[in-house]
This record gives structure tokens, C-alpha cells and sequence, in this order.
């Protein structure tokens, strides 16, 4: 390792083979970290570069040092190189490059289509096949909004499909007319498929032409005296109000546009990103990319811009509010992701730039609230290194907890906190393996640390992954076990301390275990005392619901999934009879026998799985004729 060449000396090796083409190069360092992706017109151009030390800024002079090695990928197009590279930063994230934590996917309002009567929901995740999408909106909260308003304008069914066979009688839905109760024929498939069509066309930005047709509708339903007709349309009319009036902004010139701006203060941006679709706001949402002090803002919308439409289809319009770095390739870039011309627009003028000062409104109070924030948490860190004797304060800060119920469906969980508070991105549960008999609550603590230092080493220390304070829900045991995990790891140096209610189990007055000191209390209104109650409230918060729905999860598996000759087939068809694995258990011998695909042979043995006493009675008859 010592004769490998570092620094220039690994980049000028690497030049020998770079080609003179479009395409993507990658910066690794003696641990194969990615430290940097970059794209260029011309590879070899670009990465003669950085052998220029004396031009290149303090960054990326270091980034250079800790190059040993490079990595090439060529594309036919230098747009097609931006793509690449995108999709490498938003997948490694290098320490180098400007990052968008976003983690998490939109929700969309879906239109099922492999049914008589689809079905309106919200959904994320993988695409469904035959659906018709709405969105991206910002939040479920969004979503779920506009379904109840379109429930009210068409009344299309919202309830599964298992629900929808299994009903005899109409919901409470239809009697609040926000169904039109098709599981009981209650609408034929021709009108319903009309809703569906109107539904379709509201959606899709044509709700004034529609909004003027039932007008009319509703006028001359009113000429005929058929007033419970006409009072129908007229709720279907105040619907589309209601729809409209349901986001912060609805501009009647934009129709399918993700309204973007960045505002920076004090080092850091906040980007705030408005979904626009159909001339309706479908929420926004907001954004801290992580970058260096002085990165400019050209730069940091172009990284964002290319990061967030990695994974999803790009609007026809993106309006910023300023342009950002290579706006012509991005814009070649972003209208081959979409298969078709996306327009990156500056709107100095009308309702547009209306639209964008309100963007740029909630990205500078955004940022403004998040700063201040920061402030306040960077007080609170000082003072927990001060408490714990901590070299500087803690940029991260790992809570770990366990659950289970007599031993059933343990699970263990870490959160984090840190400067920005908690970074939920980094959150992590352990499915206890085991064995773990009930109670043994260290032998969970030991699983879940030796899982989770399985792959740090010494040499890790400083970095992103790197603890530096762990704070364990417990006491003088669970304490010992983790120092005992890092010993064996060779990770001493890392802070662990205990917190534990005590015997009264009264919030307030918390014991802390540190190595090498008496366990002590602080006082009750202490800042920090508070400040550590959060995270440990969190961690056991997560945990909670982990083994909530890990215990849930088991509970449903063993519901049909552990009955002998019920396989995927039998369990759908049982379900969808029925509704529930509930309704299964309650359903008498000669209903099971009536559901396809399940003979009385079939029936019994399932009767039987639910109802043990009945199997006990038949075993006495067949003993004792």
C-alpha cells in the first residue's frame, strides 16, 4: 500500500487511459469511498484539471490528496454523462459533491384500472400496472385531501377490493354521499364509468369545461323539477370549489409545473419545491442540500435539480428563480429524462413570478426557522459535552432500545440526533435473530451493537457514520454490554452512557450511567435533561412501532398462511369472500364450504384451525360413537 500512488501522482496514472469522449468519472480513495463524481464533455480535458493544484480551490485540493484511484464510464452525449452522473451521486453519495437528502418517495393519487369499478387511492412505490396517475404531491396529507374532495364531486369507491365483494348493503360512504355504492348495485357500470371519465378529465386540467357542462346539467334538471337531482349536481359543483380552494396557490396560467427556489443564508440553502398539476397546487415541500459554505447558488440548483429528477418523470415547465449552471444541457438533460421538451423558465412578470415570490417567501422563513433552530440545538450540544466530558460536541448522536412481548417479535432500534436534530434517514431497526429468551433484554442489547459496529474499525473515526456519543435506554447492565460489543471491536473511544428511569419510573427524574462515575440525576428543569428525554422518548417511540408492526406482521402470517392446504390461491379466494382473516375465523362450516376452490374436507380443517374445541368434540364423537 505504500508504494501506491495518492494524490496527482494517481490521477496523471489514470490520464493514460482516459479517452478524449463525453462521460463520467469517479474519485476513490484508499478505501474505495467514493469521493467525488463528475461528468465532462471531454474526460480527459476535465480531469487534467485537478494536476493543477495552485487553481483549484482548499476543497478540492484535499479531495485530490485522498484520490488513489479513478473510475471511468463513457456515454455517447454529454447529457446523457449529466444523467449518469446524477444517478452515481444520488447512489454513493460522495462527501465531495453537493447532496440532496431526500430519501424518501412522493405520494400519487391513483385511478386503478383492472376492475369493473376502479378504484381511487393514494399510492406510492412501484408503479401499478393499467392505473392512471396524479401527482407528485408533496405529502399523504395532500393526497388524501384531494380524495376526499373528489369523493364529494364523483363519489368513486375508495375501499379495497376484498371490501368490495364481501358487502351486502351500502357504507356509511354512500348514506354521506361521498359513494355511489357500486358493490350493491346501486350504480350501473355505464354511469359509474361516466364519473370515472368526468374524474379523469377534472384532473387532467379540463375542470371549467366540465364545472360549465353540469351547470347546465344541473339548470335543466331544476327546469324538470327534479330537484333531488339537481341538489346532487350542485354538491358535485361546490366539490370542484372546494378543490380548487385547497391549495395555497392555484394559478389558472400554469398547468402542469414544479415551481423551484433556493434561498441561501449563512452557508446553507433551503429549496422549496411547488407541485403544480392541473392548474392545482399539490403542495410543497422543503429542502437542505448539503454543501460547502461557498458553494454558489448556480451550482446548488443545477446539483438539485438533476438529483431530485433522477427517479421521477421531470413537468413540462420547471420555473426557478435563478438560472442555474448549464441551463441548456440541464434542459437537454431534463427534457431526454422525460422523452419530450421540458422548458426551464426565470418568470420575471405576471402570475408566474407571483407564484415564485411565494416560493421564495417560504425558502428564506424555511431556512430562517432552521437556522435559528440549529442555533439553539448547538447550545444544547455544548452543554451535553460538558456533562459527559466530551472532547467537542456531539455531531451525532446514536439512541439505541429494545422491544418485545415475552420474548415474541423482538425487535431493537437506533435513532439519531445531531446539529440539524433528528436525522431520520440514518434510522435503523434489528429484527432480533436470536435465540432470546423473554426478559433477556442484554442479550437484544448485544445482538443489535454486534449487527451494528459489525463493519466500523478505527480507522472510520471522523466519519459520516461515525458515533459520537451513544446514549443506551437502560442501566448499569445494558452499559457494560455495549462497552464489552466495542471492546471486542477495538472501539473503546467511543461514549456510551446509560439512561434509566429508576424505581419510581417517573419521568424527571432519570439516572445516567457512565463508565468511571457514580450513577447521578439532574435537576428537573434542566435544558438538557430535557433535551435527552426527547431522544430517548424517540428511539422508544420507533421501537414501539417497529415491533408493533412486526408482532402485527406475524399475527397476519399465521392468521391463514400456518393452516395446512392453504396456499397463495385458497387464501385470496377466502379473503376475498370474507374481507378479513377476522371474518374467516368467525364464518360458520357450510359458509367456508361455499367459497370456491375449498371442498368440506378444506372446510373443516380451516373451521378447525380457528375453532380447536370444535376439533376436540369430533375427536370424543369418533372415540366414543
Amino acid at each position: 500500500m505504500a508504494d501506491t500512488p495518492h494524490g496527482v501522482a494517481a490521477i496523471r496514472k489514470a490520464l493514460k487511459t482516459i479517452p478524449d469522449s463525453p462521460g463520467v468519472y469517479r474519485m476513490l480513495s484508499a478505501k474505495d469511498e467514493v469521493l467525488y463524481v463528475g461528468k465532462a464533455l471531454n474526460l480527459k480535458k476535465r480531469v487534467t484539471s485537478y494536476t493543477q493544484l495552485a487553481r483549484l480551490p482548499e476543497r478540492l485540493r484535499l479531495m485530490v490528496s485522498l484520490t488513489v484511484n479513478m473510475e471511468i464510464v463513457v456515454t455517447r452525449t454529454e447529457a446523457e454523462a449529466l444523467l449518469l452522473e446524477a444517478n452515481y451521486i444520488k447512489r454513493m453519495k460522495p462527501r465531495f459533491n453537493i447532496l440532496l437528502r431526500d430519501d424518501k418517495s412522493y405520494p400519487w393519487l391513483l385511478l386503478s384500472g383492472d376492475h369493473a369499478f376502479p378504484r381511487l387511492m393514494r399510492q406510492r412505490g412501484k408503479p401499478v400496472k393499467g392505473a392512471t396517475y396524479w401527482g407528485p404531491f408533496a405529502s399523504s396529507r395532500a393526497v388524501d385531501q384531494t380524495i376526499q374532495v373528489i369523493q364529494r364531486a364523483f363519489m368513486l369507491r375508495t375501499c379495497t377490493d376484498s371490501v368490495f365483494e364481501s358487502r351486502t348493503r351500502p357504507c356509511l360512504l354512500h348514506q354521506i354521499k361521498r359513494c355511489s355504492a357500486p358493490c350493491v348495485d346501486r350504480i350501473s357500470p355505464s354511469e359509474y364509468q361516466a364519473l370515472v371519465e368526468q374524474t379523469r378529465e377534472f384532473l387532467g386540467g379540463g375542470g371549467r369545461e366540465l364545472q360549465q357542462r353540469l351547470t347546465v346539467e344541473m339548470e335543466k334538471a331544476s327546469e324538470e323539477l327534479a330537484f333531488e337531482r339537481a341538489a346532487l349536481i350542485r354538491d358535485r359543483i361546490r366539490g370542484f370549489a372546494n378543490l380548487r380552494a385547497s391549495g395555497a396557490i392555484n394559478p389558472i396560467s400554469i398547468q402542469e409545473a414544479d415551481v423551484v427556489a433556493l434561498w441561501q443564508q449563512a452557508g446553507q440553502s433551503c429549496i422549496q419545491v411547488f407541485f403544480i398539476r392541473g392548474g392545482r397546487n399539490n403542495g410543497n415541500r422543503a429542502f437542505y442540500p448539503r454543501h460547502e459554505a461557498d458553494a454558489s447558488v448556480e451550482d446548488v440548483l443545477a446539483a438539485f435539480l438533476l438529483q431530485f429528477y433522477e427517479d421521477k418523470q421531470p413537468p413540462l415547465q420547471i420555473m426557478t428563480n435563478s438560472e442555474p449552471s448549464e441551463q441548456p444541457l440541464l434542459t437537454e438533460a431534463l427534457s431526454l429524462q422525460r422523452g419530450q421538451k421540458v422548458q426551464l423558465l426565470q418568470p420575471q412578470r405576471g402570475e408566474k413570478k407571483a407564484v415564485l415570490d411565494h416560493a421564495i417567501l417560504n425558502a428564506r422563513e424555511a431556512l430562517e426557522r432552521r437556522l435559528a433552530e440549529t442555533a439553539g440545538q448547538a447550545v444544547l450540544l455544548e452543554k451535553v459535552a460538558d456533562l459527559f466530558d466530551l472532547l467537542a460536541p456531539p455531531k451525532r448522536i446514536e439512541v439505541y432500545d429494545n422491544s418485545h412481548l415475552m420474548g415474541q417479535a423482538p425487535y431493537g432500534a437506533m435513532v439519531v440526533g445531531g446539529p440539524e436534530g433528528f436525522v431520520k434517514r440514518a434510522y435503523r431497526k434489528f429484527s432480533i435473530r436470536g435465540p432470546v429468551a423473554p426478559g433477556d433484554d442484554f442479550g437484544m442489547m448485544k445482538e443489535v451493537m454486534t449487527r451494528r459496529f459489525a463493519q466500523l474499525t478505527p480507522d472510520d473515526a471522523g466519519s459520516e457514520n461515525w458515533p459520537d456519543l451513544l446514549l443506551i435506554d437502560g442501566g448499569k447492565g445494558q452499559v457494560r454490554v455495549v462497552r464489552e460489543i466495542l471492546a471486542e471491536r477495538g472501539l473503546s473511544s467511543i461514549p456510551v452512557v446509560g439512561i434509566a428511569k429508576g424505581v419510581d419510573r417517573n419521568a424527571g427524574r432519570e439516572w445516567f450511567f457512565v463508565e468511571g462515575k457514580e450513577p447521578f440525576q439532574l435537576p428537573v428543569n434542566d435544558a438538557v435533561l430535557y433535551y435527552l428525554q426527547r431522544l430517548r422518548d424517540e428511539v422508544h417511540r420507533f421501537v414501539i412501532t417497529t415491533h408493533r408492526a412486526g408482532r402485527s406482521r406475524a399475527l397476519t402470517r399465521s392468521g391463514l398462511d400456518e393452516i395446512p392446504g392453504v396456499g397463495p390461491a385458497r387464501k385470496k379466494a377466502l379473503l376475498t369472500r370474507f374481507g378479513s382473516i377476522r371474518q374467516v375465523g368467525q364464518a360458520a362450516l357450510e359458509e367456508l364450504e361455499r367459497v370456491p376452490g375449498i371442498n368440506r374436507e378444506m372446510a373443516q380443517v380451516i373451521y378447525g384451525y380457528f375453532h380447536p374445541e370444535w376439533v376436540r368434540e369430533q375427536s370424543d364423537v369418533l372415540e366414543n360413537p
